[in-house]
């Protein structure tokens, strides 16, 4: 070994010590543009995804050792969605690699920081800056309307663009479906959203859909609510209230028009097709499905203006059926404060409207609005020879009746020690005049031919007769 050699190894082995000391390059091109050195060693193997909401803890420090923030100081977590932008280059890229309660230090270049621009008054231009990060929590992506954890998502490959799919656009996708970690479905499948069930395909995959981006490829997991629900799926063999994890990816697809990119004749056409599409799902007893076509039509037309004679004619008979049909529906489903809210929207557009009187009263009948329901009903009967009503009153007669023996029992108790007091008296004096008057209804509606017991047949025709004529 010459002595120039023996130079060189000393300054070969400080060179790989500072390398160690800075950490891995765990940048996408391998510039050295993020240094990663792991301090503490996390637990488990699952590392976050793109979306996922993270908690973390850190501190950053300038070149020289000057701090210029840390969540420690403010003693609480920051938290954000990973991989959408929300915090600098160098970040979204360390994170995605950290385990639950591991601590690492990054070495960030400006082009993964603040870049040319900084962020004063701390953070000068082209500025490199250390962080150390521990990783608290890993919350995985909720796209369920109500965030109960019904749909989640986590994105194994971002999609090309920011563009989604809509409600009825056309997709080409591969899924593969898995149940207790077998796999039941694994297919390239086109369809449009919306029309999903036909295919085999649950609602939640569909509604996931339409967050996800051309290209991207994700792990979709649904509880029984959002996959095949309590029925399951004798074809795929899923038993009933299973959950169910897709991978799922969106090759390609085509937006549908939205409603301002369409026309009156378009919208008028369209809207009649997928009522009949929404009556064929309702007659198949598949509720939620037909509620999402009777929708388009309300979105369509609803803040349609100046339209006159022929189509101002089609429009407001589609708009009625459309909220008649959505009231039936969620009747069925057991959601009836929507139910009463489109039969409300029916009876702006045909005051005396009998299936919106009808399906409001039963509505409300099921929600023990039992005063309300009865008015339903009785408006109902006065404008019409309903023989259902009738009976409903009757049903709404004794419902008031039991209450009122209820809230006598109450009233009993309360005022025990009154005796025959003046309070107790006056007290059960309003409930028994209460009382008459229902027992004088009752009277009445007897006379009129109603026997105020239920009468299923007649009933279950007109709740379930969906306003198809129109």
């Amino acid at each position: 070994m010459t002595a120039g050699e023996e130079k060189a190894e000393p300054q070969v082995a400080a060179k790989e010590t500072e390398k160690e000391e800075e950490g891995d390059d765990i940048s996408p091109k391998g510039d050295g543009g993020v240094l990663k050195l792991v301090k503490k060693e996390g637990t488990g193997d699952e590392t976050p995804m793109t979306g996922d909401k993270v908690s973390v803890h850190y501190t950053g420090v300038l070149l020289d050792g000057t701090k210029f923030d840390s969540s420690r100081d403010r003693d609480e977590y920051f938290t954000f969605d990973l991989g959408k932008g929300q915090v600098i280059k160098a970040w979204d890229i360390a994170v995605a690699t950290m385990k639950i309660g591991e601590i690492c230090q990054i070495v960030c270049k400006p082009e993964y920081a603040y870049g040319s621009a900084g962020s004063p008054p701390k953070i000068q231009p082209d500025a490199t800056l250390v962080f150390e990060i521990e990783l608290f929590e890993i919350k995985v992506e909720d796209l369920s309307q109500d965030e109960d954890g019904g749909i989640t998502r986590r994105i194994r490959k971002k999609g090309e663009s920011y563009s989604k799919p809509n409600e009825g656009a056309s997709v080409e996708v591969h899924l593969e479906g898995k149940c207790q970690g077998t796999i039941f479905d694994n297919r390239d499948v086109s369809f449009i959203i919306g029309d999903g069930e036909e295919h085999h395909i649950p609602p939640g995959i569909e509604k996931a859909l339409q967050e996800m981006e051309k290209g991207e490829e994700a792990i979709i997991s649904l509880k029984p609510k959002y996959g095949f629900g309590e029925a399951g799926n004798a074809k795929l063999n899923i038993p009933p209230g299973a959950n169910l994890v897709y991978e799922v990816v969106l090759k390609n697809f085509e937006k549908a028009k939205e409603s301002w990119e369409m026309n009156i004749e378009e919208k008028l056409e369209q809207s009649a097709i997928v009522k009949e599409k929404g009556t064929s799902y309702f007659k198949d007893g598949k509720y939620k499905q037909a509620t999402i076509h009777y929708k388009k039509i309300v979105s369509w037309l609803e803040h349609e203006s100046g339209l006159v004679d022929e189509s101002l004619k089609q429009s407001n008979a589609l708009r009625l059926a459309a909220h008649l049909n959505l009231a039936m529906c969620y009747i069925k489903m057991d959601e009836n404060l929507q139910a009463v809210e489109n039969c409300e929207k029916a009876l702006e557009l045909d005051a005396n409207n009998e299936k919106a009187l009808f399906r409001m009263g039963e509505a409300r009948l099921a929600m023990n609005d039992y005063e309300l329901a009865k008015a339903n009903f009785q408006k109902l009967v006065q404008l019409y020879p309903n023989k259902a009503a009738k009976v409903q009153i009757g049903i709404c007669q004794k419902k008031i009746k039991e209450q009122l023996d209820h809230e006598k029992k109450i009233y009993a108790k309360m005022f025990p020690k009154f005796g025959n007091s003046d309070t107790k008296e006056e007290v059960l004096k309003s409930k028994s005049e209460k009382d008459a008057t229902i027992e004088e209804e009752n009277k009445e509606n007897r006379d009129e031919g109603g026997k105020g017991e239920p009468m299923e047949t007649d009933t279950n025709q007109k709740s379930q007769e969906l306003d198809a004529t129109a």
